[in-house]
Formats: structure tokens, C-alpha cells, sequence
């Protein structure tokens, strides 16, 4: 099959299997993914060489302590169930001490609609990988990715799924529960602010909400009802890499990519290798 007809069946073999284990699929179709490492979404932009700062505090099973999240887009791209995915590389510091190191795996469709392809995390204490047990990636194992972003977000569209990998029971939902708000967090203030509410299904009573602005991306997390970890976070810092400090992000994320197929070769034996984007 043609590249763009394979991506497209993918597609809809996603939206297939996603709408069945839980609520209904929220009314988006993949029209294929002809660039689907170019993610320029409103709401969820993600541009090569961006990373992310965001800080606040988590209940890791030790009381609240100081979180913060580091997350940057690399100018990587790893083939995922068929499609080209954006490598993001996500640290995660509790108390000040790096807790776990995640790759994951995003692409847009060309609706516009932002992929979850998978997740590689790894997982440390004090300072030593003790392993990723919470891996899944698309096509492998019954996992199928999921929405992270919708192409036109709106109130009163149905819940989406974020993800489905039934062997570590992740099915993660959102919706959409709020737009037009007005938020500030220490990088800035933001108007028309968009908030999503996030669950799993088998802890209906904790939710996670996400704020994100217009040609930002997520400014601010907060928890609702029932999280026992009660993680909130807000955006203080925003950096655009030179090229110095994207090729250390590249190297760094490279060291992951390889180290998964000896953490988790069940998995991960079965993806190519992560590269560089290609100029054209």
C-alpha cells in the first residue's frame, strides 16, 4: 500500500478500536497523517527545539513536595504502528531528585488533531533506573494510541480517549470542560484559555485539569475530586534551544531510545531506531 493510504487505514483502525472500550469517541476523523511530524495545533504546538518548564508540587506516597516537570521537543523522529512521530523528552523531578525520564511519541493528522503513539518511561530511585514498567506503544501488545489534542476543541463534544494499553491498564479520558478563561502563571497572563478534564476510568473519582493557551500549549495543571497525588504545576519558563543545547537534547534522548530496547525489548525490539529530522 501507498505510505498515505497505510496511514490513513491506521487512522481509522485507531478511531475503531478506541471508541469501543469506554464512552464515545469524540466526533473527529483522521483524515491521514501526510505531515505528521509538522504539529502546529492552536492549543498544542510543539515545535523542535522548545522545552517547557513547569513547577509546583506532588504527593509521591511522602507528603507534597517540590515538582517539576521538564519537557522538551527533540528533533528526533521514530516510526510508531506505521506513522512518523515528533520525539518529546519529558524529565520529572520530585523534591529535587529526577524521579523519571519518559520519551513519547506524538503526531498530527492532517485535521489537525494531535496522536499519543506511545510512551517509554523510566523509572528511578535514588539515582539508579530501576526499569519502565508502564511502556506501551501503538500496534504492539493491543495498545492503540489515543487524542491528545482535538483539531477543533469545544465544549459538549463526548470524551476521548488519551490512550489504550490494556496489559498495564491504561485508558486514560478527556474532555473538554472550559474555554475562554483568563489564567496567569508566573511566565505570563493568558485570556481564552482552554481547560481539559482527565480521568482513568478505573479511578473515576480523581481528575487531573489541564489549561492550555493559544500558541503555547499547557500553562497549568491541577488536580480535582479524588487525586491522591494532587499534582499541580504551572508553566514559569519557555526556552527555544540553540543549537548547542539541542544537539545535548538529541544525545541525551538518543541514550533512552537505545537504552529501551535492553529495559523493555518485549516492546521495543519491534520500533526502529530514533533519528533526526531529515531537511527537505
Amino acid at each position: 500500500m501507498h505510505r498515505k493510504a497505510v496511514a490513513a487505514a491506521w487512522a481509522a483502525c485507531v478511531l475503531a478500536v478506541a471508541a469501543g472500550p469506554g464512552a464515545a469517541m469524540a466526533q473527529t476523523r483522521a483524515a491521514g497523517f501526510s505531515d505528521p511530524t509538522t504539529i502546529d495545533n492552536a492549543w498544542f504546538p510543539l515545535a523542535p527545539g522548545t522545552q517547557f518548564t513547569l513547577v509546583g508540587s506532588a504527593d509521591r506516597g511522602r507528603g507534597q513536595r517540590r515538582h517539576r516537570v521538564v519537557f522538551t521537543v527533540t528533533d528526533l523522529t521514530k516510526v510508531v504502528d506505521g506513522v512518523r512521530a515528533l520525539v518529546l523528552w519529558d524529565r520529572d523531578y520530585n523534591a529535587g531528585s529526577l524521579e523519571e525520564g519518559e520519551l513519547t511519541f506524538h503526531a498530527q493528522d492532517d485535521d489537525g488533531t494531535v496522536w499519543n503513539l506511545g510512551e517509554y518511561p523510566e523509572e528511578y530511585e535514588d539515582g539508579r533506573l530501576t526499569g519502565a514498567p508502564d511502556t506501551w506503544i501503538a500496534g504492539l501488545a493491543r495498545a492503540r494510541a489515543g487524542i491528545l489534542m482535538l483539531a477543533d476543541p469545544r465544549v459538549g463534544t463526548p470524551s476521548y480517549l488519551q490512550g489504550w494499553a490494556p496489559d498495564i491498564e491504561f485508558a486514560d479520558r478527556a474532555r473538554v470542560l472550559r474555554t475562554g478563561v483568563r489564567s496567569c502563571v508566573p511566565l505570563d497572563c493568558y485570556r481564552d484559555v482552554l481547560v481539559t478534564d482527565e480521568w482513568n476510568p478505573a479511578e473515576p473519582g480523581a481528575h487531573q485539569r489541564k489549561y492550555y493557551a493559544r500558541g503555547v500549549g499547557n500553562i497549568r495543571v491541577g488536580a480535582a475530586g479524588e487525586d491522591a497525588e494532587g499534582e499541580v504545576l504551572v508553566l514559569e519558563r519557555v526556552r527555544h534551544l540553540g543549537a548547542g543545547a539541542r544537539a545535548w537534547v538529541r544525545k541525551q534522548a538518543l541514550k533512552l531510545d537505545r537504552r529501551a530496547y535492553r529495559v523493555r525489548a518485549d516492546l521495543y525490539r519491534h520500533t526502529p531506531p530514533a533519528e533526526p529530522i531529515t531537511a527537505t
